[in-house]
């Protein structure tokens, strides 16, 4: 892994990991995140299948993923395989705050959690 992405992952992990119920593991070869251990909320990629971004894939819903993506294609798109399902991509080489990746990936633990878990 690049120092950038080491950077990256160390914020997006101390972020994901403070909220209630998470998880940590590799899934298809990346650092996965999880709610109640079982529901995936968020993927850390660095260049997957030689597409060049260091990016998240955040859970969504298709409304926001295409919002996201027409408003500021810079630093977001429409991810292989769980595109589809609304999810959502955050280039982390594009100039994004980090602000803003902490908002998605607080969103995309919601998206995924029990409604048990919400506030």
């Amino acid at each position: 892994m690049t120092p950038k992405a080491d950077q990256w992952l160390v914020k997006v992990r101390t972020c994901a990991l403070a909220l209630p119920e998470t998880s940590e593991r590799l899934s298809h070869g990346a650092p996965s995140f999880f709610v109640k251990k079982t529901k995936n909320f968020l993927n850390f990629t660095e260049n997957h299948h030689g597409d060049g971004r260091l990016a998240i894939w955040a859970a969504a819903t298709l409304d926001a993923q295409q919002l996201l993506v027409k408003a500021e294609p810079k630093h977001f798109f429409v991810p292989a395989y769980v595109g589809h399902l609304g999810w959502v991509g955050v280039r982390l080489d594009q100039g994004i705050s980090f602000t803003k990746v902490k908002a998605i990936v607080e969103q995309a633990w919601r998206v995924r959690a029990p409604k048990t878990l919400l506030p």
